[in-house]
């Protein structure tokens, strides 16, 4: 395996068929309540980069699904662009989580020193699999967009809490990290990343092997859990609502809000 851009490999030989991707989060601690205050208004110039790096990959994911229909993979060059992407964007919205203080560097290469990571290993992809991604993808699609639209809901409060005792609190910051690893393994997916299907909301199961960090792996308690249940939940309530206040508005699937990565927000 050799090593590549920061944060992810690309395979020399062929390796596993599936590699679910991981998500490496630092553990909930301290937060300065000043940077909490302003978060969303300071990492507004982020969501401009990645607005604009989104449009890249847009073109780039349609040259790749192309060249996968024809090789089974991903053109190294369109995998290391795609792959950098992700990392990119998921760095964004763990700060936008509040999962992390630090503030999130312009860098569409994984900094060494900061500790927001994830690993993908582009390989071998299925064929079939790559030609019914579209449809394929829609029901991770209705999850992640549910996830997104019930925290939404919620954004506020968790926002103030934090805000207040300058720390997020263990399930919250377990929700919010599955929801986080949850949403940046259904993109993986979508751009051809892995051909493993997002998977393991609730967490990963016990293992005996040291924790790598806070979220490798990622074991969510009862607590957690039950907020994920809650934000599916409102979620749905809120897209059932939505869909309710517009009845001249073209139907949609039910948890098609906000499916996609946050710079359509």
């Amino acid at each position: 395996m050799a090593e590549v851009a920061g944060g992810w490999s690309m395979p020399v030989a062929a390796g596993p068929p599936e590699f679910l991707p991981v998500l490496d989060v630092p553990g909930p601690g301290r937060q300065r309540r000043l940077t909490v205050l302003f978060r969303w208004l300071i990492l507004v110039p982020h969501f401009i980069v990645v607005w604009v790096l989104s449009i890249a990959a847009f073109f780039a994911v349609i040259v790749g699904w192309f060249a996968a229909l024809l090789t089974a993979r991903l053109p190294p060059a369109i995998a290391r662009y795609l792959a950098d992407f992700l990392g990119y964007d998921t760095r964004l919205m763990a700060s936008q989580f509040l999962l992390i203080d630090r503030y999130p560097p312009f860098s569409l290469r994984q900094p060494p020193e900061y500790p927001v990571r994830i690993e993908v290993r582009p390989g071998l992809l299925n064929r079939a699999a790559v030609f019914f991604r579209l449809i394929l993808m829609i029901p991770a699609a209705i999850i992640s967009g549910l996830l997104s639209a019930g925290w939404l809901v919620l954004a506020f409060f968790i926002w103030l809490w934090t805000l207040i005792t300058a720390r997020l609190p263990r399930p919250l910051f377990e929700a919010q990290a599955a929801l986080v690893r949850y949403r940046m393994r259904f993109i993986a997916y979508s751009l051809m990343l892995t051909s493993a299907y997002p998977k393991r909301l609730f967490g990963d199961p016990p293992t005996d092997e040291p924790p790598l960090s806070a979220t490798r792996p990622l074991l969510v308690g009862t607590a957690g859990k039950a907020l994920l249940v809650v934000f599916l939940v409102l979620g749905l309530g809120a897209d059932i609502g939505s869909s309710a206040s517009s009845p001249s508005s073209p139907k949609q699937p039910a948890g098609t809000i906000n499916t996609a990565p946050h710079y359509r927000r």
